[in-house]
């Protein structure tokens, strides 16, 4: 990682892990990262990953990869292995092997019983709804379940009963006995085991009953020694029912849950089940869409490791929910790529361009630096002939001072290249334009004409004879509007024009591309080969980003 990145920021959870430190509540600093298989990591995952991996590693501590597995309905071992995979890409090592709840569902079975045991839980035969009905509102207090004093007999049979199977789903649940008053609507009675008759992607079907996350989660942490527990605000009620059963249970190890704000970001959605909507309803090509906000959808269309962990970093950890502006997370991409991105040149939608003063057959070897810049990317040879393509957006037959690239009459240089100028054109019977004429100083390959001209625009070309055809998709924000979470039809504020391709061609040094190696096309923006379709027989180049933010006032 760079020097910038470690860097130990400093923010409150830290602070705490300093004082835990100098006040000897811990030796070491145990952390984990717990997603839940339900879905394709997202951003707001990858703040966590920096925050708790980063954590670790900053302290010479460890962090566990931990997985939520306690819904089996909604997992699936592909979610499994693609957040195996975003960790890694991320550049992050757990501790140990992977862990997963279900690797303590014996454990935690048994302390279900000692709760009941205890007389704080009991197995609870009201619906769905009735819980629901029962549990009150934020003003007024719920009521008991007729269920509530059953015996601790009679609880440890009806309990056993529904782990065989002997209660259809929904018929009962395990609830802990707390304050159906509590001002906490958390703390009023929560179910801590329900009846689910699904296949589980890790014990098979060994349990049809299954423990609820906040059951689940404070136990594991215990059992695996975490030191401090972190999550995202909408967790922080739920630290009284965290600490509730650890208290309340024969666990040794007692980890801490700390809280901060979740990552949101304008123009997307950090909602799997939102998400889950678009992949069904096709708004998108999959999970790893590079117009998803998903890790593998951001490494797809050419985002680099390193700008995420860097856009971690700059937004930091707090309390204060706040929304981030897309361009927080381009400007990271775009300081990358402008640094390490070697350059090229494409032509996206194309017009020939023909140096009548050449000869017919004209080739010249040009010898160019991949980076303006770095010497150490080496170079390249690019092919000049006499028929070129530039790009359409390049010409105009007449024109203002302000447009500085090729028209009609007047001179242009092209890039490594010659002054030429621009001379008659021809067109098809539509007025299309077919072919620009020019001709050519050559007198002017890597200086200025001999005569004091001024000329100053530069544009992009590659020659006819080496081109290679190429399909640009050219990605943009998939919503219309900055936060599409808020809008009771989500899929109304899609942008229609999120994905526009384009067909052209690139300089033939990319026709061997390495996957997900990002290049600053001159003047177009920054690509990357799409790992999914494109191929040295089909080249395909996803646009990262813009060289600038096209979005702002």
């Amino acid at each position: 990682m760079s020097e910038a990145e470690t860097a130990r920021p400093g923010n409150f959870i830290r602070h705490i892990i300093d004082e835990d430190l100098e006040a000897g509540k811990y030796k070491t600093i145990h952390t984990r990262f717990p997603p839940e298989p339900n879905g394709y990591l997202h951003i707001g995952h990858a703040k966590s990953i920096c925050l708790n991996f980063g954590i670790a590693n900053d302290y010479h501590g460890k962090c566990n990869l931990r997985f939520d597995d306690t819904n089996p309905a909604k997992e699936d071992m592909e979610y499994v292995e693609s957040i195996k995979n975003d960790v890694a890409w991320l550049g992050f090592h757990w501790d140990g092997a992977i862990r997963y709840s279900s690797d303590y569902f014996d454990q935690l079975y048994d302390y279900a019983l000692e709760l009941i045991n205890k007389g704080l839980a009991y197995v609870d035969e009201l619906t769905v709804e009735q819980i629901r009905e029962y549990r009150g509102t934020l003003t007024e207090p719920g009521k008991n379940s007729p269920y509530r004093d059953r015996s601790v007999e009679e609880n440890l049979d009806l309990f056993n009963r529904m782990k065989n199977g002997e209660f259809a789903e929904g018929k009962a649940c395990l609830r802990a006995k707390i304050d159906m008053a509590s001002p906490f609507i958390v703390m009023r009675d929560p179910v801590l085991y329900r009846i689910k008759f699904a296949e589980h992607h890790q014990t098979g079907n060994q349990w049809c009953i299954y423990p609820m996350y906040d059951f689940t989660h404070c136990i594991s942490d215990a059992i695996e020694d975490i030191t401090h527990s972190l999550c995202t605000l909408e967790f922080q009620d739920n630290r009284r029912l965290y600490d509730w059963v650890l208290d309340n249970i024969s666990i040794q190890a007692r980890p801490r849950q700390y809280e901060f704000s979740r990552l949101n970001l304008e123009y997307t959605l950090t909602s799997k089940r939102k998400l889950q909507l678009l992949v069904n309803e096709k708004i998108v090509d999959g999970w790893d869409d590079p117009r998803m906000p998903t890790v593998s959808g951001l490494r797809r269309r050419g985002y680099t490791p390193e700008s995420i962990r860097e856009f971690c970093r700059r937004i930091g950890v707090t309390k204060q929910e706040n929304v981030i502006e897309m361009a927080a997370l381009e400007s990271c991409i775009r300081d990358d790529l402008n640094v390490n991105a070697p350059r090229a040149m494409a032509v996206l939608d194309p017009v020939k361009l023909v140096i009548e003063n050449l000869p017919e057959g004209y080739e010249e070897i040009l010898n160019v630096a991949n980076h303006p810049a770095d010497e150490s990317k080496g170079r390249r040879e690019l092919a000049f002939s006499r028929e070129l393509y530039i790009d359409r957006a390049d010409f105009r037959e007449e024109a203002n001072k302000q447009y500085k690239r090729l028209v009609l009459g007047k001179e242009v240089r092209l890039r490594y290249a010659y002054v030429i100028k621009a001379e008659r054109v021809d067109k098809d019977v539509a007025g299309n334009i077919t072919t620009i004429y020019c001709s050519c100083d050559t007198a002017t390959l890597g200086k200025d004409p001999a005569d004091g001209r001024k000329v100053k625009g530069v544009i992009h070309w590659v020659s006819v004879a080496h081109a290679k055809p190429a399909e640009f998709r050219l990605y943009d924000r998939l919503f219309k509007v900055a936060n599409p979470a808020a809008e009771k039809d989500v899929l109304s504020t899609i942008n229609l024009n999120s994905l526009i391709i384009r067909h052209g061609f690139v300089e033939a040094s990319l026709v061997n591309a390495q996957f997900n190696v990002a290049y600053q096309f001159e003047r177009e923006g920054y690509f990357c080969t799409d790992n999914v379709h494109s191929s040295p027989d089909k080249l395909i180049f996803n646009r990262t980003v813009g060289l600038r933010d096209t979005w702002q006032a």
